[in-house]
Protein backbone atom coordinates (compact mmCIF):
# COMPACT_ATOMS: atom_id res chain seq x y z
CA UNK A 1 0.00 0.00 0.00
CA UNK A 2 1.11 3.86 -0.91
CA UNK A 3 -0.09 6.89 1.23
CA UNK A 4 -1.34 9.83 -0.01
CA UNK A 5 -2.05 12.85 1.78
CA UNK A 6 -4.37 16.04 0.88
CA UNK A 7 -1.23 17.81 -0.14
CA UNK A 8 -0.60 15.21 -2.57
CA UNK A 9 -4.29 16.14 -4.35
CA UNK A 10 -3.42 19.69 -5.35
CA UNK A 11 -2.64 19.83 -8.70
CA UNK A 12 -5.83 17.19 -9.52
CA UNK A 13 -7.61 19.04 -7.21
CA UNK A 14 -6.71 22.11 -9.50
CA UNK A 15 -7.32 19.68 -12.91
CA UNK A 16 -11.15 18.69 -12.20
CA UNK A 17 -12.08 22.37 -10.77
CA UNK A 18 -13.74 22.87 -14.55
CA UNK A 19 -15.49 19.57 -14.46
CA UNK A 20 -18.90 19.46 -14.29
CA UNK A 21 -20.64 17.17 -11.76
CA UNK A 22 -21.77 14.28 -13.47
CA UNK A 23 -18.58 14.41 -14.93
CA UNK A 24 -17.02 14.42 -11.52
CA UNK A 25 -19.35 11.03 -11.00
CA UNK A 26 -18.41 9.40 -14.13
CA UNK A 27 -14.58 10.03 -13.20
CA UNK A 28 -15.32 8.39 -10.11
CA UNK A 29 -16.46 5.86 -11.32
CA UNK A 30 -14.32 5.35 -13.54
CA UNK A 31 -11.29 5.28 -11.56
CA UNK A 32 -12.78 3.68 -8.54
CA UNK A 33 -15.17 0.81 -9.97
CA UNK A 34 -16.91 -1.56 -7.37
CA UNK A 35 -14.81 0.36 -4.52
CA UNK A 36 -17.30 3.53 -5.32
CA UNK A 37 -20.45 4.47 -2.64
CA UNK A 38 -22.47 7.70 -2.73
CA UNK A 39 -23.19 8.70 1.09
CA UNK A 40 -26.54 11.22 1.33
CA UNK A 41 -28.36 12.33 4.41
CA UNK A 42 -31.46 13.04 2.06
CA UNK A 43 -31.17 16.17 2.23
CA UNK A 44 -31.89 18.68 -0.96
CA UNK A 45 -28.21 18.27 -2.26
CA UNK A 46 -27.88 14.49 -1.62
CA UNK A 47 -30.61 14.20 -3.72
CA UNK A 48 -29.21 16.00 -6.66
CA UNK A 49 -26.09 13.72 -6.32
CA UNK A 50 -28.94 10.85 -6.30
CA UNK A 51 -30.97 12.01 -9.41
CA UNK A 52 -27.42 12.34 -11.03
CA UNK A 53 -26.41 9.33 -10.43
CA UNK A 54 -30.10 7.58 -10.96
CA UNK A 55 -30.15 9.39 -14.60
CA UNK A 56 -26.51 7.93 -15.73
CA UNK A 57 -26.98 3.99 -14.44
CA UNK A 58 -23.71 3.56 -13.08
CA UNK A 59 -24.66 1.25 -10.30
CA UNK A 60 -23.32 3.33 -7.71
CA UNK A 61 -24.83 1.98 -4.01
CA UNK A 62 -26.13 5.01 -1.60
CA UNK A 63 -24.81 4.96 2.36
CA UNK A 64 -27.86 5.96 4.38
CA UNK A 65 -27.06 6.46 8.17
CA UNK A 66 -30.64 5.96 10.03
CA UNK A 67 -29.67 7.17 13.65
CA UNK A 68 -33.11 5.07 14.44
CA UNK A 69 -34.37 9.38 15.21
CA UNK A 70 -34.39 10.59 11.78
CA UNK A 71 -37.78 12.41 10.75
CA UNK A 72 -40.62 10.25 9.07
CA UNK A 73 -40.27 12.43 6.38
CA UNK A 74 -36.32 11.95 6.03
CA UNK A 75 -37.51 8.11 5.78
CA UNK A 76 -39.84 8.60 2.94
CA UNK A 77 -37.36 10.33 0.52
CA UNK A 78 -35.22 7.76 1.31
CA UNK A 79 -37.68 5.27 -0.27
CA UNK A 80 -38.93 7.60 -2.82
CA UNK A 81 -35.21 8.02 -4.03
CA UNK A 82 -34.59 4.13 -4.08
CA UNK A 83 -37.93 3.50 -5.96
CA UNK A 84 -38.22 6.31 -8.70
CA UNK A 85 -34.41 6.78 -9.42
CA UNK A 86 -33.91 2.66 -8.97
CA UNK A 87 -30.89 3.35 -6.94
CA UNK A 88 -29.33 0.69 -4.05
CA UNK A 89 -29.66 2.62 -0.89
CA UNK A 90 -27.57 0.80 1.83
CA UNK A 91 -29.18 1.68 5.11
CA UNK A 92 -26.39 1.56 8.15
CA UNK A 93 -27.85 1.83 11.98
CA UNK A 94 -26.22 2.16 15.09
CA UNK A 95 -25.45 -0.73 17.70
CA UNK A 96 -27.78 0.60 20.13
CA UNK A 97 -31.53 1.95 20.08
CA UNK A 98 -31.42 5.59 21.32
CA UNK A 99 -33.46 4.29 24.21
CA UNK A 100 -31.12 1.39 24.86
CA UNK A 101 -28.17 4.39 24.70
CA UNK A 102 -30.30 6.41 27.07
CA UNK A 103 -30.13 3.96 29.42
CA UNK A 104 -27.07 3.24 29.48
CA UNK A 105 -24.89 6.67 29.15
CA UNK A 106 -27.86 9.10 29.47
CA UNK A 107 -29.52 12.11 27.68
CA UNK A 108 -26.16 12.74 25.70
CA UNK A 109 -27.35 15.58 23.30
CA UNK A 110 -28.23 18.34 25.97
CA UNK A 111 -24.27 19.25 26.34
CA UNK A 112 -21.76 19.94 23.28
CA UNK A 113 -19.61 17.10 24.67
CA UNK A 114 -22.30 14.76 24.70
CA UNK A 115 -23.55 15.64 21.10
CA UNK A 116 -20.21 14.92 20.07
CA UNK A 117 -20.87 11.67 21.32
CA UNK A 118 -24.29 10.83 20.82
CA UNK A 119 -23.28 12.10 17.09
CA UNK A 120 -20.15 9.38 16.90
CA UNK A 121 -22.17 6.61 18.25
CA UNK A 122 -25.18 7.25 15.71
CA UNK A 123 -23.58 8.26 12.87
CA UNK A 124 -20.16 8.25 12.58
CA UNK A 125 -19.50 4.52 13.77
CA UNK A 126 -22.12 2.98 11.60
CA UNK A 127 -20.42 4.28 9.07
CA UNK A 128 -17.10 3.36 9.69
CA UNK A 129 -18.11 -0.13 10.39
CA UNK A 130 -18.15 -0.23 7.00
CA UNK A 131 -15.09 1.55 5.79
CA UNK A 132 -13.09 -1.46 4.69
CA UNK A 133 -15.86 -1.70 1.87
CA UNK A 134 -14.98 1.62 -0.06
CA UNK A 135 -11.62 3.31 -1.53
CA UNK A 136 -13.88 5.97 -2.53
CA UNK A 137 -17.27 7.90 -1.54
CA UNK A 138 -19.29 10.66 -2.92
CA UNK A 139 -20.46 13.60 -0.77
CA UNK A 140 -23.05 16.27 -1.67
CA UNK A 141 -20.95 19.04 0.15
CA UNK A 142 -21.05 22.17 -1.23
CA UNK A 143 -19.12 25.68 -0.86
CA UNK A 144 -22.08 27.68 -0.98
CA UNK A 145 -22.46 25.71 1.80
CA UNK A 146 -20.42 28.50 3.78
CA UNK A 147 -18.56 28.08 7.34
CA UNK A 148 -15.69 25.51 6.90
CA UNK A 149 -17.06 23.97 3.69
CA UNK A 150 -16.53 27.62 1.99
CA UNK A 151 -12.53 26.42 0.96
CA UNK A 152 -13.54 22.82 0.32
CA UNK A 153 -11.55 20.76 -2.25
CA UNK A 154 -13.25 18.30 -5.13
CA UNK A 155 -11.48 15.73 -3.90
CA UNK A 156 -10.59 15.12 0.19
CA UNK A 157 -8.14 12.41 1.96
CA UNK A 158 -10.33 10.77 4.62
CA UNK A 159 -7.96 9.35 6.97
CA UNK A 160 -10.31 7.62 9.57
CA UNK A 161 -12.30 6.20 6.88
CA UNK A 162 -9.00 5.25 4.89
CA UNK A 163 -10.36 6.55 1.48
CA UNK A 164 -11.09 9.73 -1.36
CA UNK A 165 -13.84 11.77 -0.68
CA UNK A 166 -15.54 13.47 -4.06
CA UNK A 167 -17.37 16.12 -3.74
CA UNK A 168 -18.91 16.73 -7.16
CA UNK A 169 -21.33 19.50 -6.16
CA UNK A 170 -18.33 21.39 -4.73
CA UNK A 171 -18.78 24.57 -7.02
CA UNK A 172 -22.34 24.12 -7.86
CA UNK A 173 -24.30 27.39 -6.66
CA UNK A 174 -27.05 28.39 -4.76
CA UNK A 175 -28.94 29.07 -8.62
CA UNK A 176 -27.61 26.21 -10.20
CA UNK A 177 -28.89 23.95 -7.42
CA UNK A 178 -32.57 25.51 -7.78
CA UNK A 179 -32.09 25.40 -12.08
CA UNK A 180 -31.10 21.62 -11.50
CA UNK A 181 -34.27 20.72 -9.36
CA UNK A 182 -36.66 22.14 -11.08
CA UNK A 183 -35.19 21.27 -14.50
CA UNK A 184 -35.53 17.50 -13.05
CA UNK A 185 -37.89 17.66 -10.79
CA UNK A 186 -35.98 15.80 -7.93
CA UNK A 187 -37.33 14.41 -5.19
CA UNK A 188 -36.57 16.54 -1.97
CA UNK A 189 -37.41 16.15 1.80
CA UNK A 190 -40.90 18.04 2.59
CA UNK A 191 -39.57 19.59 5.35
CA UNK A 192 -37.36 22.25 3.17
CA UNK A 193 -40.25 23.28 2.23
CA UNK A 194 -41.60 23.63 6.21
CA UNK A 195 -38.60 25.80 7.44
CA UNK A 196 -35.89 23.07 7.57
CA UNK A 197 -33.02 24.16 5.33
CA UNK A 198 -30.71 21.05 6.56
CA UNK A 199 -32.01 18.25 8.61
CA UNK A 200 -30.68 15.46 10.84
CA UNK A 201 -32.03 14.23 13.96
CA UNK A 202 -35.38 14.99 14.97
CA UNK A 203 -33.76 15.56 18.17
CA UNK A 204 -31.68 18.32 17.37
CA UNK A 205 -33.02 20.18 14.20
CA UNK A 206 -35.52 22.80 14.70
CA UNK A 207 -36.97 25.27 11.35
CA UNK A 208 -34.54 28.36 10.89
CA UNK A 209 -35.93 31.81 10.84
CA UNK A 210 -35.66 33.73 7.60
CA UNK A 211 -33.03 35.98 8.99
CA UNK A 212 -31.11 33.37 10.77
CA UNK A 213 -27.99 31.57 9.28
CA UNK A 214 -28.97 28.44 7.32
CA UNK A 215 -27.67 26.04 10.16
CA UNK A 216 -28.72 27.97 12.59
CA UNK A 217 -32.01 25.05 13.58
CA UNK A 218 -28.92 22.30 13.43
CA UNK A 219 -28.27 21.86 17.35
CA UNK A 220 -30.13 25.22 18.75
CA UNK A 221 -30.13 24.40 21.90
CA UNK A 222 -26.10 24.09 22.38
CA UNK A 223 -25.04 27.73 20.89
CA UNK A 224 -23.18 28.11 17.86
CA UNK A 225 -20.07 25.75 18.64
CA UNK A 226 -22.29 22.98 17.28
CA UNK A 227 -22.36 23.50 13.73
CA UNK A 228 -21.66 19.89 12.31
CA UNK A 229 -22.00 16.13 13.63
CA UNK A 230 -18.61 15.13 12.27
CA UNK A 231 -18.95 12.72 9.81
CA UNK A 232 -17.52 14.70 7.15
CA UNK A 233 -13.41 14.72 7.38
CA UNK A 234 -13.91 18.05 5.84
CA UNK A 235 -15.90 19.86 8.63
CA UNK A 236 -13.82 18.80 11.28
CA UNK A 237 -11.01 21.11 12.37
CA UNK A 238 -7.91 18.95 11.13
CA UNK A 239 -10.02 16.41 9.36
CA UNK A 240 -7.65 15.92 6.50
CA UNK A 241 -4.49 16.10 7.85
CA UNK A 242 -2.88 12.78 8.06
CA UNK A 243 -2.88 10.07 5.03
CA UNK A 244 -4.84 7.32 3.41
CA UNK A 245 -3.10 3.97 2.48
CA UNK A 246 -4.23 2.74 -1.19
CA UNK A 247 -2.56 0.60 -3.61
CA UNK A 248 -0.01 2.40 -6.25
CA UNK A 249 -2.38 1.22 -9.20
CA UNK A 250 -4.75 3.35 -7.59
CA UNK A 251 -3.28 6.42 -6.47
CA UNK A 252 -2.18 6.42 -10.21
CA UNK A 253 -5.74 6.70 -11.40
CA UNK A 254 -6.24 9.29 -9.12
CA UNK A 255 -3.52 11.25 -9.79
CA UNK A 256 -3.97 10.60 -13.56
CA UNK A 257 -0.45 8.94 -13.63
CA UNK A 258 1.38 6.32 -14.68
CA UNK A 259 3.75 4.53 -13.31
CA UNK A 260 7.08 3.38 -14.46
CA UNK A 261 8.32 0.40 -13.16
CA UNK A 262 11.91 -0.39 -13.25
CA UNK A 263 12.64 -4.15 -12.84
Amino acid sequence: MTQLTQKDLEERNQQLEERTPQELIRWAKDVFGSRLAAISAMQSAGSIVCCMMGQMKLNIPVLFVDTGVLFQETLDTRDRIQKEYGLEIVTLSPKQTMAEQIQEKGVLYLSPEGQEVCCDLRKTEPLHAVADQYDGIISSLRRGDGGKRAKMPILSVDPKMNCIRINPLATFSNEQMEEFSANNNVITNPLHDQGYPTIGCNRCTTPVLPDEPKRAGRWRHLGPWSMYCGINATDVEGGTEGKVDLSLDLIDRILGRETDYVI
